[in-house]
């Protein structure tokens, strides 16, 4: 019988991690997707990293995908990659989990590292398996990423998957018994990260346990009896990072056809390395993804059409106002009062021109972000050379929004509660609805784990 089998997708993996003699300040470095628009935040990280061992040479920012020097910078990824392997700078600590916890922006969250199997995924709208997406998967954004990922010898995760575990039986266990475990990382992590604590399990027994209790949350029965005997089991949700576990979908189809069904069965491809949570984590906040448009061009003229897209999307009036207010302050204050008693959707905007909001009287989407996503589609499509970034903080969406020939758009949160219940009953939200904080509360690079054989 193979070790720590199961029928809810767990892979316990062999865990590396940087030597002790790593600076790990140096070593963590945020999720790649992040700060895609601030060239700075990345300058900033180059500095403080010089020519130290740092997952920063492991990856690659998604400011610099598609730039004529992409091909070189992922092969100086792969060489460094064999390179820390080779040297010792990274460690095989043998098969096993890491618990952790992280303390940033006034609250604290536990994560467990991970891997899940791949062939218990997919991606697609309509999908019933039990890892599902939580918004639609944009295929285009996965061939770069792909190019990334296809010669590396290792993975690092920025993926938070999560689970509904109100009784807290999976992660909250282990952190009740953390003294008697091998604690493998204590430090802060750079530019405003937090801290970050994490402990190496490697016993059979708390393994053993960890697994059933995953098993216990798919349970058919209880699935069944609180969401319908017409819905399949779903166990985990993507919380952050839908493409790249996407693209070690798309990586893992493409080596498995080279395979036998026996060599398939165990390859390192097929297990993709994650940060596991649990959604009902009191440290867990879902933040608003915003949106900012760069080089519009006329931001009347854009609005306009906008506004003509979303009445002929929802069937319904609409409306802009971009008079009179001349600060977020004074339009957070508007809006407050407008949805004491608005029953649409109020979309919040600003450009040069100043703030403002745009109101959807009936819309037919449950969500802000559905309503405008939807009309962007539309327009954006239209508007040769302009282009939209996907943006974490109010302040950023001010800045960047209110500077010549941009538009910025603001969100407000879901509740994170209604996470699982609408992906089984709805499916995939419409895409960037929300994300676990922002972009320095994102998960940093830390362990990896080899992906060939």
């Amino acid at each position: 019988m193979k070790k720590y089998e199961n029928n809810a997708g767990v892979h316990v993996p062999e865990i590396l991690l940087p030597n002790k003699e790593v600076d790990l300040t140096k070593w963590a470095v945020v999720a790649c997707d992040q700060y895609t628009s601030q060239p700075e935040y990345w300058n900033t990280t180059e500095r403080i990293v010089g020519e130290d061992p740092s997952t920063l040479r492991l990856m690659l920012p998604e400011m610099y995908l598609d730039k004529p020097d992409e091909a070189d910078r992922i092969k100086a990824i792969n060489a460094t990659m064999d390179k820390y392997v080779q040297e010792g700078i990274l460690e095989n600590k043998g098969q096993g989990l890491v618990l952790l916890r992280r303390s940033v922006a006034g609250n604290t969250r536990l994560g467990l590292v991970m891997a899940l199997d791949l062939e218990c995924y997919d991606y697609n709208k309509g999908a019933t398996t039990l890892i599902r997406a939580t918004e639609g998967t944009i295929v285009e954004r996965i061939p770069p990423r792909l190019r990334i990922r296809e010669n590396a010898p290792l993975e690092m995760p920025h993926i938070i998957v999560l689970i509904d575990d109100p009784q807290k039986t999976v992660i909250e266990p282990l952190m009740a018994n953390a003294a008697d475990l091998e604690q493998v990382y204590d430090f802060e992590l750079m530019q405003n990260g937090g801290h970050i604590e994490g402990w190496f399990i490697n016993s059979e027994k708390t393994i053993d346990s960890v697994v059933k209790a995953i098993e216990a949350l798919g349970n058919p029965d209880k699935f069944h009896e609180t969401y319908g005997q017409d819905k399949a089991p779903m166990i985990f949700a993507m919380g952050d990072g839908n493409h790249s576990f996407a693209t070690a979908k798309a990586n893992w189809e493409k080596v498995k056809a080279t395979l036998t069904p026996e060599e398939a069965a165990n390859h390192p491809a097929r297990f993709a390395l994650i940060e596991l949570e649990n959604v009902h984590d009191d440290g867990i906040i879902f933040e608003p993804i915003h949106r900012v448009l760069f080089n519009v061009g006329k931001p009347m003229k854009f609005l306009s059409r906008l506004l003509t897209v979303i009445s002929e999307q929802n069937g319904c009036g609409c409306k802009a106002n971009l008079q009179g207010l001349t600060s977020k302050a004074a339009l957070d204050k508007k809006i407050a009062k407008m949805r004491e008693t608005a029953k649409g959707h109020i979309l919040p905007i600003c450009t040069k021109l100043g703030y403002g909001y745009i109101y959807v009287d009936e819309p037919k989407a449950q969500l802000e972000v559905g309503t405008l996503q939807a009309a962007l589609d539309v327009v954006l499509k239209e508007t040769e050379g302009t282009t939209i970034d996907y943006i974490h903080g109010d302040d950023v969406v001010d800045k960047l929004g209110r500077e010549k020939g941009n538009m910025g758009f603001w969100l407000p949160p879901m509740d994170k509660s209604d996470l699982f219940k609408t992906v089984v009953f709805d499916g995939a939200l419409p895409r960037k609805t929300f994300s676990m904080g922002e972009a320095n509360e994102k998960r940093y690079y830390l362990e990896c784990k080899g992906i060939k054989n």
